[in-house]
Parts: C-alpha cells; structure tokens; sequence
C-alpha cells in the first residue's frame, strides 16, 4: 500500500513548544509539510521556527481561549487557504489523590484538556472540507482507557476526548476527514509537571517523544480513503495501566 505524500500539506499543531508536539512538528517538516506551532510559550515557539526554517510559523496561542484560537485559523485561511491536520497536542494533568484535589485543578485541567480541544477542532473543521486525506488526530492516553490512581481528572477528561472522537469520526467521515485518536502511555517529556516521574520513566523505559510522533505521521500518511482509528503505543515494560 502506497502512502500519500505528505509535501505541501499544512498542520496546525497545539502545545508544539516541547515534548510530544515539537517532535511531530520536527518530523512532519522533514516531510515537507508546512507547520503552525501553537501554543503559549512565545520565546520556545519562536526558536522553534526559526530552527525548522521556512515551513515553520509560530503562534502564541491559550487553547482554552476561544477568541485566540479564532485568530489562529483566521490567520491559517489567510495564509494557506486550508487545513490537512490538526494535531490536538496541548494537555496537562495534575497528580494527586481526588479527595484531596481543589475544583481550580478540576477547571484547569479540564480546560486545557477538553475545551481547548473542541474549541480547536471547531475552528479546524471548515478549513479541511475539500481536502483529500485530512485529519484530526488528537492525543488522549492510557488514561483514557484505563482509571489510574491519582490521576482520576485527568483520566476523565481523557475517557471524554475517546468519546468526542468517536462521535466526531461518524459526523464527518461521510465527508472524508479522518478523526483519530494517539494513546501513549509513559513518555519523556514534561509531563506531570507537579510530580518528579522520571524514576518511573527509567523503569518503564519510557518512550521518547519522537516514537509518539512517528505515530502521527504514520496515521497521517495513510492513503485518504484509510482511517487509522486509535493507535495506543506503550513501552514494552509497562504492563500496567
């Protein structure tokens, strides 16, 4: 099966400043496509861009605010008059026990997780009609398959997204777009930001963000006519969640 090229297509990637999405964005430029780092760290995403050279743009973009993402695929129908990928990257979560946990963690995480999604999606979606092959991929996680103790929010708003996409895919596949959904388990980045994982990631032999991002592209690749629904890659040594 012949893959489809992937020059010349432009992707909008979310939470592109480190970790998961700025190794997509690395090996999507690699493949010729023109790519729009969004997300909130201007000087990251700035350096970023100017790293990639001419198929990267940086946009300092909050998800969870409507009128920014409004602005941000403004500027892609301006620039590019289309959409073939939006990659919903940008997440956080917040670890601890749930009896313990503040309702401004619940929001936060929430938030990011789930509205900036949708606001995201919502935007992306009248930018890909028409186009052949486009997709919107999005990152859930283990945790959107299996609860895990201490991570009971975050979890929920990762079940949620499963969901969304699952709707989303039969709303807009008579229409060609593609709706998938990438779940990793352990992974190096900067994730989990309020807990030091990195014990746990040695002993997983996590995986690198770039084998997350190899899933991207493999999806994205596929001829127009293929979905590739869910892809949940783990490290071998993580048997449990």
């Amino acid at each position: 099966m012949k893959m489809q090229p992937l020059n010349g297509k432009v992707a909008v990637i979310t939470g592109a400043s480190s970790g998961i999405g700025e190794a997509a964005a690395r090996l999507l430029v690699a493949e010729g496509v023109h790519v729009i780092l969004a997300g909130r760290r201007k000087e990251r995403l700035e350096a970023l861009a100017t790293q990639l050279g001419t198929l990267a743009t940086s946009a300092q973009v909050d998800v969870r605010n409507a009128v920014e993402v409004r602005g941000l695929f403004d500027f892609v129908r301006r620039q590019h008059g289309g959409l073939d990928l939006l990659f919903n990257n940008a997440g956080l979560g917040i670890h601890g026990a749930f009896v313990d946990s503040k309702a401004d963690d619940w929001r936060e995480q929430i938030d990011v997780n789930l509205l900036g999604l949708l606001n995201c999606t919502n935007e992306a979606i009248p930018l890909m009609k028409g186009r052949e092959g486009a997709m919107i991929s999005s990152v859930s996680s283990v945790g959107g398959r299996y609860g895990v103790p201490g991570w009971a929010v975050y979890c929920a708003t990762k079940f949620a997204v499963v969901g969304f996409h699952d709707a989303l895919r039969k709303e807009l596949g008579g229409e060609g777009i593609r709706v998938s959904v990438i779940e990793p388990g352990a992974v190096w980045t900067e994730f989990g930001h309020n807990i030091d994982q990195q014990a746990r990631r040695r002993e997983l032999d996590a995986l690198m963000p770039e084998d997350v991002g190899q899933a991207l592209v493999y999806a994205f690749a596929q001829p127009a006519r293929v979905l590739v629904e869910e892809i949940l890659v783990r490290p071998v040594k993580q048997i449990v969640p």
